[in-house]
């Protein structure tokens, strides 16, 4: 017996009708969307004035070229600029993150970061630095090959909720070391 399914949809649309929709067509092509500044003028000037807000950007390059290094130094530029910023780290400590961010804000080498007499100068550096900026920095450590993008949502939610923070960035590194949320690893992860 052939039995038919009832299929119930409640969205109105079937597409875009090129002779109809000229006005969105128009809003669309002259919306100047939002985007956010890289501190670099060279890739302001690639990327049209910087990343176009909800989309997904990637750094490719050789191995030990400096991927790492160039998002610690966007974290910290982009925190001063006053964005919240979230730096998913998949391969490195998060306290090695926070060093070369740290380095960075400080205009300070690692090593020189290292010989900072006292907790007090340390601090005083990173409060000073906090009162010229509206932005957060948090740096979240997953084991390599073990998170996947259902960690990656139950963090956001988390921060929200419990630290009232949401992340105008989120820098992850780096993707290509993450686990899948389909298929379970050869680990068992």
């Amino acid at each position: 017996m052939l039995q038919e399914a009832l299929a119930v949809s409640f969205s109105t649309s079937v597409g875009s009708d090129y002779f109809n929709d000229i006005l969105e067509r128009y809003e669309y092509y002259t919306n100047e969307e939002s985007r956010i500044p890289f501190p670099i003028n060279a890739l302001n000037r690639l990327s049209n004035g910087g990343l176009p807000k909800k989309t997904l950007n990637v750094f490719l390059a050789g191995t030990n070229v400096g991927k790492s290094a160039m998002m610690c130094y966007l974290a910290g530029e982009w925190l001063k600029a006053g964005y919240n910023v979230l730096y998913i780290t998949l391969e490195m400590s998060e306290k090695a993150i926070q060093e070369r961010v740290d380095a960075n804000l400080l205009d300070l080498t690692t090593d020189e970061l290292k010989k900072i007499k006292d907790f007090e100068t340390f601090e005083k550096k990173v409060k000073n630095l906090q009162l010229r900026t509206k932005g957060r920095f948090i740096t979240k450590e997953f084991p390599t090959g073990s998170a996947h993008a259902g960690h990656f949502r139950h963090l956001l939610r988390e921060l929200d909720q419990k630290q009232k923070f949401k992340p105008d960035i989120i820098l992850c590194d780096y993707s290509n070391i993450c686990s899948s949320s389909r298929y379970k690893s050869m680990s068992g992860v």
